[in-house]
């Protein structure tokens, strides 16, 4: 198993975490139950926060720690995960899976982004505090207690309601390229229609990079968007979560393979971002060419008649990767990402 030290910004001396799992870690079998957090509310003055939780271990071996509704409006992973966690064969594991459907439990009920109990954005919010918010208090729990015990991260993302994108597995560009190699591998098993090295324009506070700050492989993606979820892109989820298991020899067998398309998402320059608020024209479909100088998409003012929409160019050449998704945009907004094909491809 990987180890290594805590992200800077987290004191290696804290508090306990007030957030305590029912199920034992380390117990052979299968376990259904929740990490409870204290909540003190109006309604209910010693009430908690019950985030569903399972844990299917069968001896020694790798751990694979899987997550969706990081976002609580993003419906693959919690789908493909609460699915795995009634249906795997304990018998079939060797190692252990930690399966946590919907990290964010109070955006995902509420169907948002963010908590609503307090507008904490999850993965924001690390390394966390034991102290803090209630999204905070998630984010230490897992950078304390659970992204210590894996070997392996999945954590399921798609556009949610402000964004649509074209299937795609990821992994980040790391300063260690010997953990950058595995994490690409793991991507390339998971097998999605795309596979995308990422670079995030925001990285600070995220899951991810306390995660590889830890050492850990650790594999997202994203997978339509919109605010729901389709046949095409829950199938992707569940096929990918299989295979990248049976990547790490925690479940038999060899990846179901499926050509795979890479992306790379050099710079800044794959953004764009909108300067007024309108209606929103994208000028090409998902997976279409783009070409640099190539108008991709148009904001309409709404205020009258009579006037010009804005004209948004490409920064450079690619195929367009995402789209803001309703039609009405706010300045300041995503409208477009551009990623660059890379030649090399996965053979089905």
């Amino acid at each position: 198993m990987q180890s290594g030290p805590l992200p800077s910004a987290a004191p290696a001396l804290m508090a306990p975490s007030a957030i305590v799992p029912s199920v034992d870690f380390n117990r052979d079998g299968v376990q259904h139950g929740f990490l409870r957090m204290p909540y003190s509310r109006d309604d209910s003055a010693w009430g908690s926060v019950m985030i569903p939780i399972a844990v299917i271990k069968n001896g020694d071996g790798p751990t694979a720690l899987l997550t969706g509704a990081n976002h609580g409006d993003e419906y693959e992973g919690p789908i493909a995960l609460f699915d795995l966690a009634r249906t795997v064969d304990p018998a079939e594991v060797t190692g252990r899976i930690i399966i946590v459907p919907a990290m964010n439990y109070p955006a995902f009920l509420a169907g948002t982004r963010t908590s609503p109990i307090d507008r904490g954005n999850l993965n924001r919010s690390f390394p966390g505090r034991p102290d803090g918010s209630p999204t905070a208090k998630i984010a230490d729990y897992f950078t304390r207690y659970l992204l210590p015990l894996a070997d392996v991260v999945l954590d399921f993302h798609s556009g949610g309601r402000t964004l649509d994108f074209v299937p795609f597995a990821a992994a980040h560009i790391l300063p260690d390229k010997t953990q950058e190699e595995r994490c690409f591998a793991a991507v390339e098993a998971f097998s999605a229609p795309y596979s995308n090295r990422m670079l995030e324009i925001d990285a600070v506070g995220m899951y991810d990079t306390t995660a590889e700050m830890m050492g850990k492989v650790f594999v997202t993606t994203e997978l339509g968007g919109g605010g729901t979820a389709r046949a095409e892109t829950v199938a992707i989820a569940r096929r990918g979560t299989r295979n990248l298991l049976k990547h790490f020899g925690i479940l038999p067998g060899a990846p179901e393979k499926i050509a795979t398309r890479w992306i790379d998402m050099p710079s800044d320059a794959c953004f764009t971002f909108a300067e007024s608020d309108g209606m929103v024209e994208t000028c090409k479909d998902l997976g279409e060419p783009v070409t640099a100088g190539e108008i991709i998409a148009r904001i309409h003012p709404t205020a009258r008649t009579g006037l010009s929409p804005l004209e948004y160019k490409a920064a450079m050449s690619g195929i367009l990767v995402a789209r803001h998704f309703p039609g009405l945009v706010k300045a300041g907004d995503c409208l477009c990402v551009i990623g660059v094909l890379d030649a090399k491809a996965a053979a089905p």
